[in-house]
C-alpha cells in the first residue's frame, strides 16, 4: 500500500495540475539548466578531483530522476525506448563512467529539450506565464536553435579532440561550429584526417540549410499566433486575412510593416 501511494505521489508530481506539481516540473527544468551551466564551465575546471566527484553526483541525481520517471509512465517499456530516454541513458553513463564516454557528456543539453517540449511542462508555462503565451513560437525555436549548435559542437570535440591539437577544449569546437555554420570560416581552426574533413562538408552542407532556416523561423517567422474567433484554429500567415479553416475574415494585429 505504502509503495502504491508513493508511486501515485510521483505520477501527480510528474502528470498532476496542482501547484506542487508544478513546482516540482520547474524544480526540473532548473536543474537541467544548472547542469549545463556545470557543463560549460567544467572545461575551465581541468580534471580535478571535485570536478569528477561533481560529475558523479550529478550522475546519480539524473538516475534516480530517470528512474522515477520510467516508474510513474504507465508504459514504462514504450517509455525506455523513446529518443529522449536514450539521450538521458547516454548522459547517464557519460557521467558514471567518465573514462569510456566522457565527451557525450555535452549531449545533456538535449535533456532541456525534452523538458521544454513535455506537454506539461508547455501547459504549465502556458498557464503560469502570459510572457511565455506571447514569445512560445521565438522561446521553442531559440532552444531549438541552441540545441542544434551544442549537439553539433559534441559531436567534433568528441571526433577532434584527441587527435586534433587545435581543439583543445569544447570552446575551441564551439568555435570552430559557429563559424563554419555561419560561413565565416576564418580559417584558424580546421579540422584534421579524412574524417574530419567530411565533418566539416557535413556542417558546410547543413550551415546553408538548417542553421539558417532556424535563424530565420526566429527572426522572420512565417507564421502567426492569433486564435480565430469562430473555429479557434491558432496559427496563419504573417499576411493572411482569412482564416484557412472556417473562412472567416481576420483582425490580426500587425505592424504594417
Amino acid at each position: 500500500m505504502a509503495t502504491t501511494a508513493l508511486r501515485e505521489k510521483f505520477q501527480d508530481l510528474y502528470f498532476g495540475d496542482s501547484p506542487e506539481a508544478r513546482r516540482f516540473r520547474y524544480g526540473l527544468v532548473g536543474f537541467d539548466i544548472a547542469t549545463i551551466a556545470v557543463f560549460l564551465l567544467s572545461p575551465f575546471g581541468g580534471h580535478q578531483p571535485w570536478m569528477i566527484a561533481l560529475d558523479l553526483a550529478i550522475g546519480i541525481l539524473l538516475s534516480v530522476e530517470f528512474a522515477a520517471r520510467l516508474w510513474v509512465q504507465r508504459r514504462p517499456l514504450r517509455h525506455l525506448f523513446t529518443l529522449s530516454s536514450a539521450a538521458d541513458l547516454i548522459v547517464i553513463l557519460s557521467l558514471l563512467l567518465p573514462v569510456f564516454l566522457e565527451n557525450l557528456a555535452f549531449l545533456r543539453i538535449a535533456r532541456a529539450l525534452r523538458l521544454l517540449r513535455s506537454y506539461h511542462l508547455l501547459r504549465d508555462l502556458r498557464h503560469d506565464s502570459e510572457w511565455f503565451r506571447r514569445n512560445e513560437d521565438i522561446i521553442q525555436r531559440t532552444v531549438n536553435l541552441g540545441v542544434f549548435i551544442f549537439i553539433v559542437t559534441s559531436v567534433v570535440f568528441v571526433t577532434q579532440h584527441h587527435i586534433n591539437p587545435n581543439i583543445a577544449t569544447y570552446i575551441d569546437a564551439l568555435y570552430f561550429t559557429i563559424t563554419t555554420l555561419t560561413t565565416t570560416g576564418f580559417g584558424d581552426i580546421t579540422l584534421t584526417g579524412p574524417g574530419g574533413r567530411l565533418l566539416a562538408v557535413i556542417i558546410m552542407v547543413v550551415g546553408v540549410g538548417l542553421f539558417l532556416r532556424l535563424l530565420q523561423a526566429i527572426f522572420r517567422p512565417n507564421k502567426v499566433r492569433f486564435e480565430c474567433p469562430s473555429c479557434a484554429l491558432l496559427v496563419h500567415d504573417l499576411d493572411a486575412v482569412h482564416c484557412k479553416h472556417c473562412g472567416i475574415v481576420l483582425q490580426i494585429p500587425n505592424e504594417g510593416i
